[in-house]
């Protein structure tokens, strides 16, 4: 009898146990956390949209020096590398043969002149006499035309002069615009001429343009970065060297071609800097950047706001009760990590950057602003 009042008394106990688990409520029924998340508020701020581009640098002008008259090479007045002006002299070529035919021609100058005076009397004189009645007129034309054949050879002679004393000049090589000449490649009695080809490369570095490809749908972008923009507001042009660093002086754009080129879709653009310390260089590789010189408030977000899906661009918003939700939304161009926003959103309304994946439209989060420590 003892032992079944003991087996009444635990069946009893776990009767009560099972009572008492039956009035606490299911876990699943306690409500949970409120997920939490992080948030940033639209704001409306001025962006420079910037887009850059591989291209290399060209000098502004570059020419070959060449010998326009045959000749021995008597002296090179530069030192090569060297920077020299417009007009400064690069060669000398032999000249006392081209100023012999010089002296030459302008003898034979003379002689025609005094044979032109001659002829010119006789011509007077035949005049007279044919007026006298003292001779016929066919006298008179012979003159004339005397004359006309001396004034010929005087006009063919002074033509010869000024081509020799052109050949003269030419045994003077200058520089025909300020620059940096190149190495020289012929010596000082060297056999030149027009054959010989280049003696060195005179090339201007200041200023210095550099060109570089666009495709097309950049320039769109660029183009759709600039709607709304003044009409004459125009790009920053700068320049990022091939060892990182930002050139110091600002640039211009001054051509953009007018078609692309079918086989690479792109078409070329040109913009020109200062270059009065030589530091840009002929054909050096560079980067050019492109920025939007009058900035423009517009709204935007972080760009990891924006989610997509096949419906297009949204964003998750938290209201004033931390309630998340799904928010459509036009988005224009990203710049410098921050998405434009042109239409579906306010200034000031808050939304998730991150977290996204642990929320749903319609519920609470614990959204904390980026930044917030």
């Amino acid at each position: 009898m003892v032992v079944r009042r003991h087996s009444l008394a635990a069946m009893a106990g776990l009767l009560i146990l099972g009572l008492m688990a039956g009035a606490a409520p299911p876990a699943s029924a306690q409500e949970r956390p409120a997920p939490a998340v992080v948030a940033a508020p639209a704001e409306v701020s001025d962006l420079r949209p910037a887009f850059r581009f591989t291209g290399r640098l060209v000098a502004d002008r570059k020419v070959e020096i060449r010998a326009r008259v045959p000749g021995f090479l008597e002296a090179i007045r530069f030192e090569e590398g060297a920077r020299v002006d417009a007009g400064d002299p690069l060669y000398e070529v032999e000249a006392a043969p081209y100023e012999a035919v010089v002296e030459q021609v302008e003898g034979e100058i003379d002689a025609a002149e005094a044979d032109l005076a001659l002829a010119e009397i006789e011509r007077e004189r035949k005049r007279q006499l044919v007026e006298r009645g003292t001779a016929a007129q066919s006298e008179l034309d012979v003159a004339a035309a005397n004359v006309g054949r001396v004034e010929g050879r005087l006009k063919r002679l002074r033509g010869e002069l000024a081509r020799a004393r052109l050949d003269v000049a030419y045994c003077r090589i200058e520089a025909p615009f300020d620059g940096v000449v190149g190495l020289t490649r012929a010596d000082v009695g060297a056999l030149v001429g027009p054959e010989t080809g280049s003696l060195a490369t005179l090339t201007r570095l200041d200023p210095m343009t550099a060109e570089f490809p666009i495709t097309s749908a950049a320039y769109l972008r660029h183009r759709a970065a600039r709607d709304g923009a003044p009409r004459d507001a125009a790009a920053d042009v700068s320049l990022i060297l091939a060892d990182g660093r930002a050139y110091e002086r600002p640039g211009r754009l001054d051509f953009l071609d007018a078609a692309v080129s079918p086989g690479t879709d792109t078409l070329i653009a040109r913009a020109v800097f200062e270059n009065p310390d030589g530091l840009l260089l002929d054909g050096a590789l560079v980067t050019v950047e492109l920025v939007e010189r009058s900035p423009r408030p517009v709204l935007n977000v972080p760009q990891q706001a924006v989610q997509r899906d096949q419906a297009g661009a949204f964003v998750m918003v938290v209201d004033a009760e931390s309630r998340v939700e799904l928010r459509r939304v036009e988005v224009g161009e990203t710049i410098e990590g921050r998405s434009v926003i042109r239409s579906g959103l306010a200034e000031g309304e808050v939304v998730v950057t991150e977290g996204i994946n642990k929320i749903r439209p319609g519920i609470r989060v614990d959204a904390a602003l980026a930044g917030d420590g």
